[in-house]
């Protein structure tokens, strides 16, 4: 029985000797580094949002970590495919959780995705930052959760400012795609605030497979506006234009960030025309040329929109995890909350949603380029 009894008590005492030697290994382990999570189309149709959103957030991190890290320890960016798929989203959501143990998650790319995950982010308490998802509802009841891009709203209640202060226009037109959420969303947006205190002369739609608008083009001629609003993307907005120029519409048109890269297939007829968007290259700021000519130089690419924000959510979360002082949850989120930053994608603070108040960039295109016309607020 002795025998017995001593064998028990060695056993028991190697079990609770490798439990605590497991513990006293796992402790180091996870204070070595500071995990962030990303999600976002990797491959597929839509890698080019993915990959660029990381990209931008790999040089920050690389930046930070080169400067002394945050916390006295270095970050660490651990990345999956969501493919877009919002199912694939929340699979590697869990991954990241319990196989990789991220302190905060940098995502989704894609508002579907962001949305696939929200509910299960806000049980868990973990702070969620996404650079790229603009869906009004993704950050709405989700206190810990919040977005370095504007709303949609945000960038058409921008547009109708910036027209009515840097434009002074006191007469809008708004033609918009009727089958398209995201040109009518932006459509409402410029006409609540623009009719706030200028008049709104004409308000009209089309179908994603119209193709002739000199007909409506016309009508809005007849009411002579200032400016001419148009939310919808480059193939639909270069056709328009261009049909403008051929009915003789005299008219200043102000559009959206659907119509970065206008410049490359219809430059002639973008001339003169303006439209919001995330960050102008052409911005002689400081930050924003250090950022073009950093990422160049390690991607060997010219940033778009989806990396400038990338790099901005980076340094966000960065600040927020030195400000809490720690790597718990209720207080990097509080520290988010608190944000006042200077970013490639302009001044950031967050409302009460977890939105941000920001200027916006308006870009003109003159002799087929961007040209930086002024950063304005929707507040």
């Amino acid at each position: 029985m002795k025998k017995r009894i001593l064998s028990f008590m060695i056993i028991a005492a190697l079990v609770l000797s490798t439990v605590l030697t497991g513990c006293g290994e796992k402790a180091p382990a996870e204070s070595e580094t500071i995990k962030l999570g990303f999600i976002g189309p990797l491959t597929g149709d839509y890698s080019l949002y993915g990959v660029s959103n990381e990209e931008g957030i790999r040089l920050a991190v690389e930046e930070i970590n080169a400067a002394g890290g945050v916390n006295d320890k270095m970050l660490e960016v651990v990345s999956y495919d969501s493919k877009g798929d919002k199912t694939e989203g929340v699979n590697a959501y869990n991954r990241l959780r319990d196989q990789d143990g991220i302190t905060a998650l940098l995502g989704a790319t894609f508002s579907g995705v962001t949305l696939s995950v929200k509910e299960i982010a806000i049980e868990d308490g973990m702070p969620v930052l996404t650079p790229t998802a603009t869906h009004a509802d993704v950050t709405l009841d989700a206190p810990n959760v919040f977005r370095a891009c504007y709303t949609d709203s945000y960038q058409g209640i921008t547009a109708a400012v910036f027209a009515a202060t840097e434009l002074e226009a006191t007469k809008a037109a708004i033609l918009y795609n009727t089958e398209d959420a995201y040109s009518e969303g932006l459509a409402i947006a410029f006409n609540a605030k623009f009719s706030e205190n200028g008049t709104i002369t004409s308000y009209e739609g089309y179908t994603k497979n119209d193709a002739d608008f000199k007909s409506v083009l016309t009508k809005i001629q007849a009411q002579d506006p200032d400016v001419l609003f148009l939310p919808d993307y480059i193939a639909k907005v270069g056709t328009i234009l261009a049909q403008i120029e051929e009915i003789g519409l005299d008219v200043v048109c102000v559009g959206v960030d659907g119509w970065d890269g206008i410049e490359e297939n219809y430059a002639e007829v973008a001339e003169g025309h303006y439209f919001v968007n995330h960050y102008a290259k052409t911005d002689e700021a400081e930050i924003v040329q250090n950022f073009i000519t950093a990422y160049e130089a390690k991607w060997d690419a010219t940033p778009n929109a989806l990396a400038a924000l990338g790099y901005d959510a980076a340094y966000i979360m960065a600040a927020a995890l030195e400000k809490a002082g720690s790597e718990e949850a209720d207080a990097i989120i509080a520290a988010l909350a608190e944000t006042d930053s200077d970013g490639v994608t302009g001044h950031i603070t967050f409302d009460e949603n977890g939105d941000p108040k920001k200027s916006i960039s308006v870009i003109q295109i003159v002799d087929g380029a961007h040209v930086l016309a002024a950063k304005v607020s929707g507040n």
